[in-house]
């Protein structure tokens, strides 16, 4: 899979990729990312990127010339072309704009663009980019989260570790995404993860749930108890059943606690449902 940045910074990400399971995945050859400087496709001597914005206001604006310019250097199909036919003929490459004003990055959103062949990026900056940039030329518009930032450097980079990591082969357990947070549902409900009912009879199950779009659970690791605080007691008997129940009750309180939100569209036993009830769930 390939990224392109496009951005006025381009050694903001000289260390960003250099660690971790994306130096691996890069090093691997599993993931391109390229960096391609703004200021490379202004043409005075100056090499302007940005202007005052039409109607006054504050700060400046990141010009339309530089970017389309940028982004038609890259060979990508047209926009309308980069359009799904159909399901059965998904999309292969996207152009995103990284914006305060866009819809919000998720785990969901991050496992749609794992699909993809190519994900490029327009790192904003300033007031923000031209709109004629985004009618003309982004599939979509994306924020990270509910607040500001300098610019959609640090975005891009979340949004490439985000969806990386999703790729097949990039991390060393490929089960880690499914048991996180945000990961996706059990296949049926009650089943032991990967377990098909179709599978015959049934393997063990294991003790973990997959999160089904709640937060993860509590983990502990060695010493078993530090400064008075003792692993619980469950973890450390072997009963998988039991270990299961009680990672999948610490994750429903931690979900109610941290984020009520996510309850609403996460995959939800009844089980779930009375247990979230006895902790005050309406």
């Amino acid at each position: 899979m390939r990224f392109d940045l496009i951005t006025i910074f381009p050694d903001f990400f000289a260390g960003i990729f250099s660690h971790g399971v994306l130096r691996r995945a890069i090093s691997a050859g599993l993931v391109q990312v390229d960096i391609h400087d703004l200021r490379a496709f202004a043409h005075d001597r100056h090499r302007t990127v940005d202007d005052r914005p039409y109607g006054g206001g504050e700060g400046m604006v990141l010009k339309p010339e530089p970017l389309a310019e940028a982004i038609e250097s890259l060979g990508l199909p047209s926009k309308s072309d980069r359009a799904p036919a159909s399901a059965a003929a998904p999309a292969s490459a996207q152009v995103i704009l990284l914006s305060a004003q866009g819809s919000r990055f998720t785990q969901s959103v991050a496992r749609d663009l794992a699909s993809l062949d190519r994900v490029v990026l327009l790192c904003g900056r300033y007031e923000g980019v031209d709109e004629r940039v985004n009618q003309l030329s982004c599939d979509r518009e994306l924020s990270i989260g509910d607040y500001i930032l300098s610019g959609g450097e640090l975005a891009a980079a979340i949004v490439v570790d985000a969806t990386a990591r999703l790729i097949p082969g990039v991390l060393g357990n490929e089960a880690s995404s499914e048991f996180e947070s945000f990961g996706v549902p059990d296949p049926t409900p009650g089943a032991a993860p990967n377990q098909h009912p179709a599978d015959g009879p049934h393997p063990p199950p294991t003790s973990t749930h997959s999160s089904g779009g709640l937060l993860d659970y509590p983990h502990y690791t060695r010493p078993a108890d530090f400064r008075g605080i003792a692993v619980p007691e469950v973890l450390a008997q072997g009963d998988h059943d039991a270990i299961r129940r009680w990672r999948r009750e610490r994750a429903l309180e931690k979900t109610l606690r941290n984020r009520p939100d996510l309850l609403a569209e996460a995959s939800l036993s009844k089980a779930d449902r009375v247990y979230l009830k006895s902790l005050g769930w309406p």
